[in-house]
Formats: C-alpha cells, sequence, structure tokens
C-alpha cells in the first residue's frame, strides 16, 4: 500500500516534470523522496542504476528523466535523441523490475502517435501509421518504453502504466531559445522585444497549426493520482482535452508578457504537425480531471521566468 512513508524515487526530479512532481509530493505530505542529479547518478549507466535500486531499494519509481527537445534540436541530434533516451528507460524500467519494484510510472509524450492520426488522439492509435519526422527519434525511444512497461505488467501482472503528457510547460522549463519548445521560446523572446524597446518577434511557421497544452502542476496531479490509485490499463493521455492556434498561443503569451511590438511569422519554417489534441476522456473516467488554464498557467510561468532570469539552465547537446 502507497502511504506518506513510501519510498519513492523520482528519476529527473531536477526537470521541469520531476520538480513538479517532487513539489506536488511534498506539498501532499510525502517525505520519502529520493532524488539524484546527473552528477551523483548517470541514468545512462546500466551498471550505476543497477547500484543505485540496491543500495536505495526505491518501492515506487517515477521515470521523469528524458533527453528532451524541440524540432531543431531533434532535428540535429537524432542519435542521442534515440540513444540516451533508450539507455535511460531501459536501465530504470529493468532495474526496477529486477528489484521486485511493484509500482512504476513511465512518462512519455504525445508525439508517440502517428503524424496523421484521427483527432483527438486515442491511446489505442499508437503505431497505427507512421510519426511526425522531426521528432521520431524521441517518439521511436517513448514507445519502447511504453511497450516495455505493457510487457511488465501483462506478462508479470506489477503496476506498470505509461502517461502520456500532452505538450507541458511550467517552473523549471528549459528556456534556451536553441532546443527549448514553443511556450518557453516565446515567453523568452516576447520578454526580450519588450526590454528591447517593444521590437518586433519573428515567429516559427505559419501559426495555423493546433496545439494543446497542459500546465506541468496538472500533470504532477495526475501522477499522484496514478500513484495512490491502480489504473486498470497500461497507457493514458494526460491533457487538457482542448486546443488553441499557435497564433493565439502567441497572444496570449505577449498579452501575459506585456509585449506591445508587431509579430512576423517565417512561414519558411517548419510547422510540424497540423493540429495535436489528445483523447483524455479515458484518464478523466478514471477520476481524473486538469484544473489550470492557459492563461493562468502563462501567468504563473512568466512570474516564475523573471524570478530566475538569471539562471535559466542551458541544454548541453
Amino acid at each position: 500500500m502507497i502511504n506518506k512513508s513510501t519510498k519513492i524515487y523520482i528519476a529527473g526530479h531536477n526537470g521541469m516534470v520531476g520538480s513538479a512532481v517532487w513539489r506536488s509530493l511534498s506539498s501532499k505530505g510525502y517525505y520519502n523522496l529520493i532524488g539524484k542529479s546527473f552528477k551523483e547518478l548517470d541514468l545512462r549507466n546500466q551498471q550505476a542504476v543497477n547500484e543505485f535500486y540496491n543500495l536505495e531499494k526505491p518501492e515506487v519509481v517515477i521515470d521523469a528523466a528524458a533527453k528532451v527537445g524541440g524540432i531543431l534540436a531533434n532535428n540535429d541530434f537524432p542519435y542521442q535523441f534515440l540513444m540516451e533516451n533508450m539507455q535511460i528507460q531501459n536501465n530504470l524500467i529493468d532495474g526496477a523490475f529486477k528489484s521486485a519494484i511493484e509500482k512504476f510510472i513511465f512518462l512519455g509524450s504525445s508525439c508517440i502517435y502517428p503524424k496523421f492520426a484521427p483527432q483527438p488522439l486515442k491511446e489505442e492509435y499508437l503505431l497505427t501509421d507512421s510519426l511526425e519526422p522531426t521528432n521520431e527519434w524521441y517518439a521511436i525511444a517513448k514507445i519502447a518504453g511504453v511497450k516495455a512497461c505493457q510487457s511488465i505488467r501483462k506478462q508479470f501482472d506489477k503496476d506498470y502504466v505509461s502517461l502520456m503528457p500532452t505538450n507541458l510547460y511550467g517552473f523549471n522549463d528549459n528556456f534556451d531559445l536553441k532546443s527549448s519548445h514553443v511556450v518557453p521560446a516565446m515567453i523568452r523572446k516576447f520578454h526580450e522585444a519588450k526590454e528591447n524597446n517593444h521590437s518586433l518577434v519573428t515567429l516559427w511557421g505559419s501559426g495555423t497549426p493546433m496545439r494543446e497544452f497542459l500546465f506541468v502542476d496538472d500533470l504532477a496531479q495526475a501522477i499522484i493520482y496514478a500513484l495512490e490509485n491502480k489504473l486498470s490499463d497500461h497507457l493514458y493521455n494526460v491533457g487538457s482535452g482542448k486546443d488553441i492556434t499557435i497564433k493565439e498561443l502567441a497572444k496570449t503569451i505577449q498579452k501575459a508578457v506585456g509585449h506591445n511590438g508587431e509579430i512576423i511569422w517565417d512561414s519558411s519554417k517548419p510547422d510540424g504537425t497540423p493540429r495535436k489534441l489528445m483523447d483524455v476522456s479515458k484518464m478523466k473516467a478514471m477520476g481524473w480531471t486538469y484544473t489550470t488554464e492557459l492563461d493562468e498557467g502563462i501567468e504563473k510561468t512568466y512570474k516564475w521566468f523573471l524570478e530566475n532570469i538569471n539562471n535559466f539552465k542551458e541544454v548541453k547537446l
């Protein structure tokens, strides 16, 4: 049984998702949490991970560790995105299984679904068609992780579950423009333009693709829900179930930041998938739903950005 003293290992606890999980678990009274920085434990090193499991003996593992990045980073470093993500999750999942850990929560991404799958995306669309080429390296790794957890669940009846979040944003996001996702990249661009006499902001693509966004603390609540309950299936989408155009997103961020300049759309740059919306009815039926609306989440994130402007993490590839 899970209780407040259950020993929970959060892999990737310094990242955006892991830190939100840590924050949310702590605020609910969980006190036996383990986190290891990259310097303390290189998750790509199988022997090191196995030694960690033997020494610490966690009862639950939440895998929020991954090598992540936007279109540009995935495109330029395909091998690292494929191989390092597979190494990290294989070591964590197999190590947990061999250590007789009964509960494992694996976090994937909505990019596991086919590029032109029907919208909204249902869990059963996995592996029914080809992926979005710009981030298929990351997606293939994540699909392997989902399948590893599913097979352990099927063959050994352990509670290994995969949650697929939609596009996330929030505290501790990556604001490095070379490798960041759309929300932090826009927050930083609009902020810097505002500081530069409200100069014009150039954004990638046409602005017409539709995207769904979830505040990271809401994902943390979904993870806690999966921790405290035994979900009946192996794969669940986690999102708001609502999408907006990238143009609308830009306007929302521009307003939150207080930028009054012009926006130019560079349509020579790729758009990625035309629409991406998660069907979240399966998770909703299990009893969980999101709480933070986009404008509120963006305002909170911008406030965090301003408070932490001098110590952003840069991504080393």
